[in-house]
């Protein structure tokens, strides 16, 4: 290799770090507006007030009855946007059961995810897959030679169990260590999310359901409820489902 090769080459890998940094910046950026936003609009202390909740629920009820297509669309490009910012999924997805309840929570849930996943996967893959490899590779090193196997299926699989306790946003991006293509990982996580999805929003639509019938919020007619033991044990069921198949499927 020459020498102005050598020199193309080095500029060419300057040009990609200066990018990531410079994405990554836009991340963060786009990180703290959102927090602050969020702690200059609202109060935390009211947000988990069970008072404040009850005496807005109706409002906000309302307001989704008469704006149903808007919110919608909204709420499943907020669902995109907190999958590429890294976000936890566990708190906006009761929110959206809370919402939107059961049926059309999980939808805009498991197709938010997905477009949101394959895009920040795609972002990780294009700039981030060194820094991947090197944070994950080991850790995850017995789940890759299974997804080299069959990456749909295991994926699938892997995305059922809830990732064996691994954060979303990781999940997200552990296909880069694998190179999977667009159309499995579309394809296992459109269908390895619904059940946990669909669980976990139908505990926020329950907790909806219980302030509706409550004027006092207390533990035992909260627990005696079908709208919230119903996907707590479905929640357990899964755990178990979820157990069995790592027993059984991700075994040397």
């Amino acid at each position: 290799m020459d020498f102005e090769s050598v020199t193309s080459v080095r500029r060419k890998t300057r040009k990609s770090s200066n990018f990531k940094i410079y994405l990554a910046g836009v991340y963060l950026a786009v990180f703290f507006i959102a927090v602050y936003f969020l702690f200059s609009t609202f109060d935390i202390k009211d947000l988990t007030s069970y008072e404040f909740i009850k005496e807005n629920r109706e409002i906000i009820i309302k307001y989704k009855d008469n704006n149903i297509f808007f919110l919608t669309i909204i709420f499943f490009i907020i669902t995109i946007l907190l999958n590429l910012l890294l976000c936890p999924m566990l708190l906006p997805t009761l929110i959206i059961g809370f919402i939107f309840g059961k049926w059309l929570g999980t939808l805009i849930l498991i197709f938010g995810n997905t477009l949101g996943g394959l895009l920040l996967y795609q972002l990780a893959k294009t700039f981030f897959s060194d820094l991947i490899e090197k944070k994950f590779k080991t850790k995850f090193s017995k789940f890759i030679n299974f997804f080299n196997k069959n990456e749909t299926i295991y994926f699938m699989c892997f995305r059922f169990m809830g990732g064996g306790g691994t954060p979303f946003p990781i999940q997200n991006v552990l296909p880069v260590l694998f190179n999977m293509s667009a159309k499995n990982y579309i394809i296992a996580t459109l269908l390895g999310i619904i059940p946990t999805t669909f669980v976990t929003v139908a505990l926020g639509s329950g907790i909806e359901k219980i302030i509706d019938k409550n004027a006092e919020l207390s533990f035992l007619p909260v627990v005696q409820s079908p709208e919230i033991y119903l996907p707590i044990i479905g929640f357990f069921i899964l755990l178990l489902i979820g157990f069995v198949i790592k027993k059984n499927y991700f075994k040397e």
